[in-house]
């Protein structure tokens, strides 16, 4: 898939859920995978507040991880 037709259907995914991409800063720097990640689990019109708050708790737990791999890493 290019990158054009990853984009489109990433556009195509906010207007299922019910958000509006130009208004939610927060996926600005989030990997497109991530936002086709939480999207994906929505229902049709979820909205923003669900996308927000899955995409929240998916970067959480992605932080956490990698808090835990560092610290498993690190010198004792």
């Amino acid at each position: 898939m290019s990158q054009a037709e990853r984009f489109a259907h990433l556009l195509r995914e906010f207007e299922r859920v019910g958000v509006d991409p130009n208004t939610i800063s927060a996926g600005l720097a989030v990997k497109q995978e991530d936002a086709l990640r939480v999207l994906s689990t929505l229902p049709d019109g979820a909205g923003p507040a669900a996308f927000l708050s899955s995409l929240r708790a998916l970067t959480t737990q992605g932080a956490v991880s990698s808090e835990r791999d560092r610290s498993r890493d690190a010198p004792v």
